[in-house]
């Protein structure tokens, strides 16, 4: 019985679709890219379940509504191609020209009639996924520079959006649950907010050990073990409270900011 490699495959798949077609370049992040894909097509069935109306209500997010949630998603996807632009032609284009102009944007977003609001979020990632699929091989490691200052590879802007559209998927308060990501990107997303407390410095001290993983992760000296499955974890550890965690001290302890 023969099988096919995964390149063969590929060629397969270029061949049918043709010479106009896009596709990624086999340098391309392939994992967060289809964590992303996924998770946006999430969002979509999430936010397509609303009624106009129910934009209106608030999200799971305090102080948001589920149309400035809409709004910051499209326009973070806008963001996103920002950067890969600025990996594609050398021109540095950083995400938002301020912090003020962020927070600007979404607010005038949230205004939007609601079938703008839609487009906008349908159309900002049909822009960034093209720019995705025409970023060639050495373009995906060419240094941007995030919102917040870090230097990072173009790719990692797979990761970021993928974080992005699942998280907030689940915060659009309509059904969507941590139970849904991907169990590899939830192992990713616990890691990500443990490298995100150790850039900055912050002094945790904890055991986190899943129910459903042969692995535990000690962060600091451990003096206390918070136990649950993956998606418990993380949904703690993302800073969307508490649910099914037991702890070794008998409370499960506050932890810092994710992002």
């Amino acid at each position: 019985m023969s099988t096919t490699t995964e390149e063969e495959a590929r060629a397969a798949l270029r061949e049918r679709l043709g010479a106009g077609a896009r596709y990624d370049d086999p340098a391309a992040p392939a994992r967060e890219l289809g964590w992303a894909r996924r998770g946006t097509a999430y969002f979509a069935r999430k936010l397509n379940e609303l009624s106009d109306d129910q934009l209106d209500e608030p999200s799971l997010l305090p102080g948001w509504s589920r149309r400035a949630l809409v709004a910051h998603v499209g326009y973070n996807a806008r963001a996103l191609t920002r950067l890969t632009e600025w990996a594609a032609s050398g021109v540095e284009t950083p995400m938002y020209a301020s912090p003020e102009q962020r927070n600007a944007e979404i607010e005038r977003g949230s205004t939007l009639p609601a079938r703008a609001l839609r487009n906008l979020f349908a159309h900002s990632e049909v822009h960034l996924n093209v720019e995705w699929r025409d970023l060639r091989a050495q373009a995906w490691d060419a240094e941007v520079v995030t919102a917040q200052g870090r230097a990072v590879p173009a790719r990692e802007t797979a990761w970021m959006r993928a974080r992005e559209v699942w998280v907030h998927a689940v915060d659009l308060d309509n059904g969507g649950s941590y139970l849904d990501l991907p169990p590899e990107m939830l192992d990713e997303l616990m890691a990500d907010v443990l490298r995100s407390w150790a850039r900055r410095g912050e002094g945790v001290d904890l055991v986190l050990a899943p129910t459903d993983r042969s692995a535990t992760r000690a962060v600091g000296t451990g003096s206390s073990t918070v136990s649950g499955t993956s998606a418990d974890l993380v949904r703690w550890l993302t800073g969307r409270g508490v649910r099914r965690l037991t702890s070794s001290t008998g409370t499960v302890p506050a932890v810092p900011r994710w992002l």
